[in-house]
Formats: structure tokens, sequence, C-alpha cells
């Protein structure tokens, strides 16, 4: 079992949000394209209040900039973190270096980075970036060599790759974090050229959830090489489990009957070329794979909407068992999320955290 406690981040809610979002819905409303800085500095607040570490900024072509974005909030909070997501085609790696350090600069501590190598070639296209799933990969980890070239101090940097070319490179705005030289990173996929990505460059490898003796043998690999290992998945939380799943099944019952029907759903899944994507889509075909683990949300909302379902004790003993496979960092969403977020901060984490001391006297674990 892993010693350091268990941390939950929490995906930033998107502008104008309301509950019945699908995944290919919200990317086609105008107001998830604008920055809502009121209510989403009000959400930061109530995740600091929650015990959330940060809050994923994600980025689609349908979502303002997720740097800018987060550059926007952070003047209206106190202390929450921002977990940004970046891609390694759409900006050369000294300039992102150069923003990232100026953020870390004006807010020091407060950035996390997660690193997605794009997971449609529709998309990608947009910015006119036509490499494979897994050249893209390993664009990224050139790209990542050099920005920790940077972050090392490593000036001038030279480098000459396939993908990137870099002379004498210099830049005089360092990070700033206390005892962290370089942002902790998170590699976010399921294949394994996301995993060795995760060991070579990155913090975490994050990827979405199944059972936990399967993430204890994809992750052993990560956590060998001393890098941490999360899932990103939901979660439906209720005093009762009978509640929790007629919350969940609520999800499904409510939808527009287009979308019950799954077929912008499947469309985009059918343009993807995401592993973990397909992966999860194909086992959404088994409602439950645990107990309290729920794929019934996932062909309407996307592959992440895999979730905890269940009581407060039930989805805190989950969490132990994940943290038994080697599982440190979760990023989580809900429905309504910042309900979602509250109600995981107050009845969920509070025994999660009591859990890990017990542990941690008992001279098992923290």
């Amino acid at each position: 079992m892993i010693t350091k406690p268990v941390q939950f981040h929490w995906r930033l809610l998107q502008g104008g949000e309301t509950q019945g979002w699908t995944r290919a819905r919200q990317l086609e409303l105008k107001p998830v394209g604008l920055p809502d800085v009121k209510a989403q500095a009000e959400f930061c607040e109530l995740a600091e209040k929650a015990g959330a570490s940060s809050l994923l900024v994600d980025i689609s072509y349908g979502k303002p900039d997720p740097l800018l974005l987060a550059s926007g909030i952070a003047p209206f909070t106190k202390k929450i973190s921002f977990l940004v997501a970046v891609r390694s085609g759409l900006i050369t790696p000294t300039y992102f270096v150069k923003q990232v350090n100026t953020f870390s600069a004006l807010y020091p501590g407060r950035i996390l980075l997660n690193v997605v190598a794009g997971h449609s070639p529709v998309e990608q296209g947009y910015y006119g970036d036509f490499l494979s799933h897994d050249e893209r990969y390993a664009r990224t980890e050139e790209f990542l060599r050099i920005c920790h070239a940077f972050w090392r101090g490593d000036i001038p940097v030279d480098f000459t790759g396939e993908y990137f070319k870099i002379e004498q490179g210099n830049l005089h705005t360092p990070f700033v974090a206390p005892e962290r030289k370089h942002p902790y990173i998170f590699i976010a996929g399921g294949s394994d050229a996301s995993r060795n990505l995760a060991i070579s460059q990155g913090d975490c490898w994050m990827r979405l959830a199944a059972r936990p003796e399967e993430i204890a043998e994809a992750g052993k690999p990560v956590l060998d090489a001393g890098k941490d290992v999360g899932l990103r998945m939901s979660a439906i939380v209720r005093s009762t489990r009978a509640e929790a799943i007629k919350a969940a099944e609520a999800l499904i019952h409510n939808l527009d009957p287009e979308i019950r029907e799954k077929k912008k759903e499947h469309k985009f899944v059918r343009h993807s070329d995401s592993v973990s994507f397909k992966q999860v889509y194909q086992q959404a075909e088994q409602e439950w794979l645990t107990p309290w683990l729920w794929n019934g949300a996932v062909r309407a909302y996307g592959a992440p909407a895999i979730a905890f379902v269940g009581t407060p004790n039930e989805i805190a003993q989950a969490i132990m068992a994940y943290k038994e496979a080697g599982v440190s960092q979760y990023i989580l969403s809900g429905w309504p999320k910042t309900e979602e977020m509250v109600r995981f901060g107050k009845e969920v984490l509070p025994i999660v955290r009591k859990m890990e001391r017990s542990l941690s006297v008992s001279g098992v674990s923290s």
C-alpha cells in the first residue's frame, strides 16, 4: 500500500454549466466557450473548503484557453491550485515554459499540469496537427524533455529531435513554488505510450478507472519507477445505497431521448483514437464492475463518467481499496458538480482521512 495521503482534484465548473450536459452536448453550447469568472471563482472557494487540492482546467476546441482561464480566475481565489491541461502540438516548449513560469511567479505553488496528447484526430486537425496517436506521444516526450531542461536550469538549452529543435534556449523567468523546481505533471491516457511517458517525463500516470486489481497490475511499472498513479472518474454519494443508485439511474432517465439512445456519443467515440476512451466504452457493456464502480452513464456522458456510487463509507472503502492498489491521485466530477463536490468533501473525505490515520497508527501505511 502507498504511504502518502490520497489527493483529490475536481474538474472546474464550465461556463453556464447545468446537470444534464453530456460531453457531446456541452461542446455545442455557447456559454461553455466563455469564461464565467464569478461562478467559477465561487466554485473555487467551495473547492478549497471541500479539501480539493486543485481544479482541472481542461482543454477543448469548445472551451476557453485553459492557462488564460486559470489566470483570470486565480486573483479571485485564495489558495486553490489549477491543474492546467496542455497539448504538445499547440505551442513551442520554450514559450510554454515561459507561460507556466510566469503564472507560478504570480501565484507561487498554484499550478500543476495535465498533459494530454489529444484524443480526436478530427479536433487535432482544427489546429493543423495531423500526427497519429503514438506520434503525438513521441512528440510530447520531446516537448517535456525540453521543458524539464529549462526547469532544471540547463541553460542554454540545445535540443534536436524529430519534432522540435531548440538552439541556445534561454529564459529569465524562473519557476516559483515551495520545495519544487517544476510543476507536478499528470500524464493522461490509458495506452502503453501514455504510461511510458509518465515514467520518463511525468510525476503521475492519470488514467480512467477500472477494477482495483486491474489498476494494480497496469500501474506497477509506474510505481516501481517512483511515480504516482491516479484515476479520472466521477462520484455519486448519498446517505443510503438505494438513494445513490436512484440518483445514478436518474442521470440516464432524465436525458433527452435522442441523447439517451447514445447516437451522439457513439459518433464521438468513432472519431476518437483514444485507447482509454475506447476501452471504457467497451467495458460499459457491463453496468457494474464492482458493487461501487458504475459504468451506466459512460455511453451518455463520456468515458470519465465511470463513477463511484454508494454511501460515504462505501466510497471511502473503495478509495482505500484503490490505495492498496497504488492509487494516490484522483480527478473527480459529479452531477450536479458543485453539490457533489461539497458532499464528497463533507461526508467522504473525513472518513478517508480517518482510515489513513488508522493505518498509520497500526504501522501499515502513511
